[in-house]
């Protein structure tokens, strides 16, 4: 679906408004509404359930958002959490110069895809994307410019060369967006950590970050968790919370934020296995998002070309967003970084005695980390679509209807008087409203005919949605409508709960 139609879908049906919208709105801040917290809280259960509640070797914490500023010292977050900004001197307007090359080479794409679904047109069944990519000289030509700025690029930022992008820029004649100007201003780095004081002490001394991942609330609680649980390694901590970052250039909705959601776990390993590991949790990772339904084209991985200070692996799981592939979800190797870090700055031993090994060691850690909004917004923009479908009177009609997975989907069940002027059915519906809401979370609704309440359904991703009628008042039945394949049958009102739950229960996806 259009992404703008899709960001105007979420405001009219309560699942994601703007902040502070009556002040005019805050840039790159969005309160999630009645829907979208469900749909957000359903995702979170989901993952919560999948990494600590199915892993016997996996337990959760809460850590503070601030936490000592030496802790964002010894995670390099202080000297080396930078995006490199350039401004352009006649809009007066700033941008991340990465985000520059990268939207150039999007441009390029762009043409290719165009390409790619005219010949689609033209030869039909006989078409094969990955020969006329590699033939098609048009392609061949425009590829090896994506290649080239992308590779460039890459490397420039790999050896911090402010300078080098500065003149990438200019090589490729790259022009501000609002202004067309190419008039740049030189690339300098910008740190992108929110900072604040403690108390009323002023200065360095009282000085802290909100916290810009939620990673290091997990490795400066290693051996709290540790001990007091009595885990052995192999063993992961998992964690989901808000982050902060100073994003200059937010952008695509909810998907790049300064105030979001990670859902993180780091899983602590014996040096010399983690790459065993890393290997687990890609594919661990990525069949947890197949079991949600996703289509697996609209998933690849992406492998880092410059890896963190931390990493000696690293890969991201890329969704196929309505703006292109994005990253969802990214699993790294962080070695013993991070852990070594704090040991040494702090001054205290994070280790491990392993007694297999009769040693002691600093364990090396495997990352999953994915954003929590960029989930919703993957599901969301996965699930939202226009489709045809016949009317009551059998005439095609177009209707909005939301696929969520139904453990996702934030209601479950629509309960709904067939009349709102007949006083014994609005009766029945309550009585049956009643019943089912300790089981699942539904909706009453009386208002518009049954049709256009049907449609509303849809549109917010309700699964089933319940019709007490007449044949309700003399038989206890009611119809039960299933929202994807629109199939309608009756069943009796002790069923519901019971037939509603098991169809969406999260335990489904298991």
């Amino acid at each position: 679906m259009d992404f703008k139609k899709l960001v105007s879908h979420c405001k009219e049906y309560g699942f994601i408004f703007q902040s502070s919208e009556i002040y005019d709105g805050l840039s790159a801040a969005y309160d999630y509404g009645p829907l979208g917290s469900e749909l957000k809280n359903n995702i979170k259960q989901y993952w919560w359930k999948s990494m600590v509640q199915m892993h016997k070797n996996i337990v959760g914490i809460d850590a503070s958002i601030f936490m000592h500023p030496k802790t964002w010292k010894a995670s390099g977050h202080v000297d080396a959490f930078n995006d490199p900004l350039i401004d352009n001197k006649d809009s007066k307007k700033r941008y991340r110069a990465d985000q520059l090359i990268e939207g150039y080479a999007e441009k390029i794409e762009a043409k290719i895809l165009k390409d790619v679904v005219k010949a689609q047109k033209r030869f039909g069944d006989d078409f094969d994307e990955a020969q006329f990519r590699s033939t098609n000289n048009r392609i061949i030509e425009r590829q090896a410019k994506i290649d080239h700025a992308i590779n460039t690029m890459n490397k420039l930022l790999g050896d911090g060369d402010m300078e080098g992008l500065k003149n990438l820029i200019d090589e490729l004649e790259i022009a501000c967006p609002d202004s067309g100007s190419r008039n740049w201003t030189e690339v300098r780095q910008f740190n992108l950590m929110f900072s604040t004081q403690l108390g009323n002490i002023a200065g360095e001394e009282g000085k802290l970050y909100l916290r810009p991942e939620t990673a290091q609330g997990i490795f400066v609680n290693f051996l709290n968790v540790q001990k007091s649980t009595r885990q052995k390694i192999p063993f992961g901590i998992a964690q989901i919370g808000k982050a902060f970052r100073n994003e200059i250039v937010a952008r695509q909705f909810i998907f790049r934020m300064r105030e979001f959601e990670q859902m993180e776990m780091q899983f602590f390993v014996r040096p010399g296995e983690e790459m065993k590991w890393y290997d687990y949790w890609k594919q661990t990772r990525l069949d947890w998002h197949k079991a949600l339904g996703t289509p697996a084209e609209n998933l690849r991985f992406h492998d880092h070309d410059n890896l963190a200070h931390y990493a000696n692996a690293a890969v991201d799981i890329e969704f196929k967003f309505p703006f292109g592939f994005r990253e969802l979800e990214g699993i790294h190797s962080r070695t013993d970084f991070d852990l070594s870090s704090h040991q040494e700055l702090s001054g205290k031993k994070l280790q491990y005695f392993d007694p297999e090994l009769n040693k002691n060691y600093v364990p090396y850690v495997v990352e999953t980390s994915i954003g929590c909004d960029r989930m919703f917004l993957a599901q969301v923009g996965q699930s939202l679509q226009e489709e045809t479908v016949p009317d009551a009177s059998g005439n095609d009609s177009t209707r909005t209807v939301m696929k969520l997975h139904p453990a996702l989907s934030p209601v479950k069940a629509a309960i709904l008087p067939l009349v709102k002027n007949k006083e014994e059915l609005v009766k029945a519906a309550t009585d049956v409203f009643d019943k089912v809401k300790p089981h699942v979370l539904c909706q009453y609704d009386e208002k518009d005919a049954i049709g256009r309440r049907y449609r509303r359904q849809d549109a917010i991703g309700t699964p089933y949605s319940i019709t007490i009628d007449f044949e309700t008042l003399e038989n206890n039945t009611v119809t039960i409508r299933d929202r994807d394949t629109l199939e309608q049958r009756r069943i009796g009102i002790d069923e519901i709960a019971k037939e509603v739950s098991d169809k969406t229960n999260i335990n489904s996806l298991f």
